[in-house]
């Protein structure tokens, strides 16, 4: 398996557990006190970790600090959007769209070295 596919599954786990660990305790603690949410996502983000720490050092084999930092948004706004859709019963907004846009033209402008 190539190293940025590597990159990109467990990115893609990786920011699973991130965005739980980040935003999931808004709808199931928040009758609880700041501070047992905070502890609760602090152990659901060392899973996080576990995941987007050996990504890392894989895609950085191959790709740059810059092109890794992008790679991580596109798939954290590819997370995100089901997540706060399907589990956060938000409404689907055309932001998400325009926001992805922006994204793709990152995407060019980090990778076009590699293009030309």
């Amino acid at each position: 398996m190539s190293p940025v596919l590597k990159l990109i599954l467990l990115l893609c786990c990786s920011n699973i557990f991130m965005t739980f660990a980040w935003y999931a305790h808004l709808k199931e603690m928040n009758n609880r006190p700041w501070i047992v949410a905070a502890l609760v996502s602090w152990g659901i983000a060392l899973f996080e970790y576990l995941f987007q720490v050996p990504a890392n050092r894989i895609g950085y084999t191959v790709l740059s600090v810059g092109q890794l930092k992008i790679i991580q948004e596109v798939i954290t706004l590819t997370v995100f959007v089901p997540f706060s859709v399907f589990y956060m019963r938000e409404p689907l907004k055309w932001d998400y769209l325009w926001a992805g846009l922006c994204l793709v033209g990152a995407v060019y402008f980090i990778f076009r070295s590699k293009l030309a």
